[in-house]
């Protein structure tokens, strides 16, 4: 699988499930939201997150090179087996076209290497220069 490091730190938030979708949430370039019975959900580039929303940061989101055809099986566990066996943790969304993997920051390197290790290809976009990645 072919991978791009994007350039955003992002950050994955929890709202009420009833909270209101704040009106410009959709131009903040990525952005993901998962409306549940429980919870509203939104992922997006880190400096987004509003004050007093439940808010975890220190995410890097590498993609996975779309599109991908939903007879597909597999990919998402190619992806985050090798993850899990070296102990990093992730976070998964996908949309229609492709797949996203967030790394905790602070592990991105190990994350990277690792992927790598199982063959898979992780570039960066071209104006990624925020965090030094392994090979």
């Amino acid at each position: 699988m072919h991978l791009t490091l994007l350039p955003d730190p992002m950050a994955v938030c929890r709202l009420p499930a009833d909270a209101a979708l704040p009106p410009d949430i959709l131009d903040a370039g990525f952005c993901s939201v998962t409306r549940t019975p429980e919870e509203l959900s939104i992922v997006l580039p880190a400096d987004r997150a509003q004050i007093g929303w439940k808010t975890e940061t220190g995410w890097r989101m590498l993609q996975a090179r779309g599109p991908l055809d939903f007879e597909l099986t597999g990919i998402v566990a190619g992806l985050t087996a090798p993850l899990a066996a070296a102990g990093l943790p992730v976070f998964v969304v996908s949309t229609f076209d492709t797949d996203y993997l967030l790394v905790r920051t602070d592990r991105l390197d190990a994350a990277v290497a690792t992927l790598r290790e199982a063959g898979h290809e992780v570039e960066r976009v071209k104006s990624e220069n925020l965090y030094p990645l392994i090979g």
